[in-house]
């Protein structure tokens, strides 16, 4: 299922850019007092006066050897102007997803092991602050509280594990609320399993209990609702490189958009998608390692 989904949003994001309002080569020839010739000839050098099947169809056909074309504003290659700005946004997303992971699991697992206690009240209430705040009002308190009041960490820039702290706690923050919560309920759903009181009745303690037979079988659900949350962080990124003036897809789709850059619009997303799809491949493939049941099913069922 992985291929029609990226071709569909191939069709969908092709379709959509081109209703925009707004023309790409009026947008170029602004402020040149262009004669209407001068709009003709440019638009058939950028080659948008064909038809938008067969704009479609070259589109696709190019996309297939990682060509998407050249950006209509820089007359770069979309693929290397991606390519300047992907590995900021890999280096912000995947630092926020292990301070996600780490964080969520982390108060998920104290929730669950101090049930209907201050302790899961609290680490719940952690979790819905996280979950209800804007980043970009929580990116904002962050530089305002480290940067400068503290000034334990600069508040804006790139380059450095330093300015990568605040902009990837941002994001992480955020995500870790609805990992927390998750992994509470699975963990307490799991708890409640027979084997689970065969644990405890040959002296485990609860922590022991928890981590060795419940932890594992609780995280399959987690692994999906992680690889749902790497699909949701281009949007996340706009905002976060936005508030602390880093690089990266998110900006770069921002200005794609508002320059009416064809081109440059369809390779973001279409990486942005691709990289979606991956991302859920590879969650979906992660559960047979989580959990060997579902594997020897899928044997026997073969």
């Amino acid at each position: 299922m992985s291929v029609p989904v990226v071709v569909g949003v191939s069709v969908v994001v092709f379709s959509i850019i081109h209703v925009l309002p707004g023309d790409p080569v009026l947008a170029i020839l602004s402020g040149a007092n262009a004669t209407p010739e001068q709009e003709r000839e440019l638009r058939a050098q950028l080659r948008l006066d064909d038809p938008l099947v067969v704009q479609y169809v070259r589109f696709l056909g190019r996309a297939v050897v990682g060509d998407f074309g050249r950006s209509i504003f820089t007359r770069r290659p979309v693929i290397e102007e991606i390519g300047d700005q992907l590995p900021s946004t890999l280096e912000l997303a995947g630092t926020a997803i292990v301070i996600a992971v780490c964080i969520g699991v982390a108060l998920g697992l104290l929730a669950a092991v101090r049930h209907d206690t201050w302790i899961d009240r609290a680490a719940m209430l952690v979790a819905l602050g996280g979950v209800s705040m804007p980043s970009f009002w929580l990116g904002l308190l962050l530089i305002l509280i480290f940067s400068l009041q503290l000034g334990w960490l600069p508040a804006t820039g790139q380059g450095g594990l330093s300015r990568l702290i605040l902009p990837a706690a941002t994001i992480g923050l955020n995500y870790s609320a609805v990992i927390a919560r998750l992994v509470r309920s699975s963990v307490l759903e799991v708890l409640q399993n027979n084997y689970i009181s065969t644990a405890r009745a040959k002296g485990l303690s609860e922590w022991g209990v928890t981590l060795k037979h419940a932890l594992g079988n609780a995280l399959i659900p987690v692994t999906t609702i992680i690889g749902v949350q790497l699909g949701n962080l281009l949007a996340g990124t706009i905002i976060v490189e936005t508030v602390f003036s880093r690089r990266g897809m998110g900006r770069l789709a921002v200005t794609a958009v508002l320059d009416k850059d064809y081109p440059l619009i369809q390779g973001v997303v279409l990486v942005s998608a691709l990289g979606y799809v991956l991302t859920n491949l590879l969650v979906d493939v992660s559960y047979s390692a989580l959990d060997p049941r579902i594997r020897h099913r899928d044997v026997a069922e073969a």
